[in-house]
């Protein structure tokens, strides 16, 4: 006999000492009366005593039947309770996303939004790791998370709200003094910084406007695990650096920083929502997922949109 409680056998058995007879049960739980009289004959069998007295035309619960009846009312009405209430947190979102993002990319344009999406969803709340490696979603028990990457084949469900494009880019001082590079070539005479995190060789595919290929392994004093880490020494003009759209593209408007080799295109990745599976996805993740890809596809960071924007005060570095 198996361990596990027949909870199917438990809960006709209670409807039919509630409804009084197996028809009115099979009709209130819609199944057949067959299946109703084979659950209670299998617990009855189970438990060795008979639940009810049954005629050809009356059904009373036995003296032992009436001592387990309230039991099994009482835990018929808790699977109803816990049902209703998952089904109501499936459709209601609340409770606690845990949520993976990349380092530069959630403080710059994650963060900020997080006070409207808590005024929208006030019953939700995030466990935010920022950070620029790929975070295990499955592992690690995340439940979602935004990449920035070019998305390989995976066993992951990726949603594309926003490409993203890479640039080389140094300070006008750095190409004052050491001269801008004409080809990709050249930068095997620069100081290039480099990121440590990448699961292959950090190397630079550039591909020209005009069909040419040019891959080149950079070389420079300091490799760092963030865009954070690198910027201070580009800034400061004492190196060049490939950096990330959303990134690059706020010290553009006030000169601090300028786009080389700009007849080349480094491959283009894009801001995905990357969750382990959409089958079932919660309330709460999918309420996530829409906002942010409400807020972030118009990708304000584009180099097209921010031209049409006046040029911002000058950052602190």
């Amino acid at each position: 006999m198996s361990k596990l409680p027949d909870f199917e056998g438990l809960a006709m058995f209670a409807k039919v000492a509630e409804e009084g007879s197996f028809a009115a049960a099979a009709t209130a739980m819609g199944v057949s009366v067959a299946t109703v009289s084979r659950a209670v004959t299998r617990l009855e069998e189970r438990l060795g005593g008979r639940l009810f007295n049954r005629t050809s035309r009356r059904l009373a619960l036995t003296d032992y039947g009436r001592t387990l009846a309230e039991r099994a009312a009482k835990i018929y009405a808790e699977a109803e309770e816990a049902e209703d209430f998952a089904r109501e947190t499936s459709r209601r979102p609340r409770g606690l996303v845990k949520l993976a993002a990349p380092l530069s990319f959630g403080v710059r344009w994650v963060s900020p939004l997080l006070p409207e999406f808590f005024r929208t969803y006030p019953d939700i709340s995030i466990d935010l790791h920022l950070t620029d490696a790929h975070a295990d979603l499955i592992g690690e028990g995340f439940d979602a998370a935004l990449r920035i990457a070019i998305m390989e084949d995976s066993s992951l469900v990726a949603r594309l709200i926003a490409p993203v494009r890479r640039f080389v880019v140094a300070s006008p001082a750095y190409l004052s003094r050491c001269g801008r590079p004409q080809h990709p070539r050249d930068l095997s005479a620069h100081q290039c910084l480099t990121y440590t995190n990448r699961a292959k060789p950090d190397v630079w595919r550039f591909t020209h406007a005009g069909g040419e290929d040019c891959t080149v392994t950079p070389t420079g004093a300091l490799r760092g695990t963030s865009v954070e880490a690198l910027l201070p020494t580009v800034l400061d003009g004492l190196a060049i650096a490939e950096l990330p759209e959303f990134v690059a593209t706020q010290y553009f408007l006030d000169k601090q920083l300028e786009p080389v080799l700009s007849d080349w295109r480094l491959p283009e990745g894009g801001l995905y929502f990357v969750t382990a599976t959409a089958r079932a996805r919660p309330a709460k993740v999918s309420a996530l997922a829409d906002f942010f890809i409400s807020k972030l596809s118009a990708a304000e960071w584009r180099v097209e949109a921010l031209m049409e924007r006046k040029p911002p005060s000058r950052r602190r570095r």
